[in-house]
């Protein structure tokens, strides 16, 4: 495993790390949950990311679990609020300062920590002024409740509102987690200049486009059976805008490209966002130990200019670089 600091920040993080978005507490069951921990631990990984809305809080829980008796110090914790959780009440959702506090709060009883490395906006609250979320965060950063402060799916310039705020309040605003692949390159034009100005890295999910970077879904072939486009829980509705034959079409032309630098599809597609010097993690999730044992092996790889090239030829049709995709809806 490499580390890379995130930001502008004296903080290390394992380049790749563990999420469990639509696994824990949900698709997998406990013991395989804990077993794919185990892999990330046992791999090198000191990076976990979860949210309290993934399975609603039970994802943070498992992982909670999962970590008990490791050293906390050798351990990056995060964790997110933003999303409804509980019995959605009318203020268990969004970035006023009581639902930040309180699910502040509940995080770290739920992963059974003192304290979260990093605490991040799950998305931007449009009915909630900026400088009340912001002091939030910073209230908790003075109590210790929380180390640095991100955000996820930020647009530009809610990152440069929140990182002058953040100044102001002498806060470590240091991350956005945005989705980015090989085909979802919406954050390249305007989200990684606004977060290079403002000293913030990218913490990415889906590297693998929800699985289909892999090569397992083929033009003009039924879904696998029990892959995650054929799961409603699972994340169906995300992968299914990949799911049309000339994504699938040019998605194939990687699998010569992968096999030449001896890599397998899931590793090329990880590797390459980690090309991206503002990328400071790659987060992979997996249901079986054995995808995080495959997937890791994408730290430290390092793709030449030819194939990076290579790849771009033949994803250029499909690639989506629409700037205005990065937005937040109004709770």
């Amino acid at each position: 495993m490499e580390f890379r600091r995130l930001g502008r920040s004296g903080l290390n993080i394992s380049e790749i790390s563990y999420g469990n978005w639509l696994t824990h507490g949900s698709q997998v069951e406990e013991e395989q949950a804990q077993a794919c921990i185990k892999a990330a631990l046992d791999a090198g990984i000191t990076t976990f990311d979860t949210a309290d809305v993934y399975a609603n809080t039970a994802a943070e829980s498992v992982l909670g679990r999962g970590l008990k008796g490791q050293r906390r110090e050798s351990l990056e914790i995060f964790t997110k609020v933003f999303w409804p959780t509980g019995p959605k009440g009318q203020n268990d959702k969004g970035l006023s300062r009581k639902h930040i506090m309180e699910s502040a709060t509940a995080s770290l009883q739920r992963l059974g920590t003192d304290y979260l490395d990093l605490y991040q906006a799950h998305r931007f609250d449009h009915g909630t002024p900026l400088e009340e979320t912001m002091l939030a965060f910073s209230d908790l950063v003075r109590q210790g409740k929380v180390l640095y402060v991100g955000v996820s799916e930020w647009s530009a310039d809610q990152i440069t509102q929140g990182a002058a705020l953040a100044r102001e309040l002498k806060v470590p605003f240091i991350s956005n987690q945005p989705q980015y692949s090989m085909l979802w390159r919406v954050i390249e034009s305007q989200v990684v200049p606004a977060s290079e100005r403002e000293g913030l890295s990218q913490i990415v999910w889906s590297p693998i486009a929800q699985g289909v970077l892999t090569g397992k879904y083929k033009a003009g072939q039924p879904l696998p059976e029990g892959s995650r486009a054929t799961d409603q829980n699972g994340g169906a509705n995300m992968v299914k805008r990949f799911l049309n034959d000339e994504t699938l079409t040019a998605v194939a032309k990687l699998e010569p490209l992968a096999a030449q630098a001896g890599l397998s599809m899931a590793q090329l597609a990880v590797a390459w966002v980690l090309q991206n010097p503002n990328v400071a993690s790659a987060i992979i999730g997996a249901s079986r130990p054995e995808q995080v044992h495959e997937n890791v092996k994408a730290a430290g790889v390092k793709l030449d200019d030819d194939l990076m090239t290579a790849i771009d030829e033949a994803l250029e049709s499909v690639v989506e670089r629409d700037a205005t995709l990065t937005r937040s809806p109004s709770l």
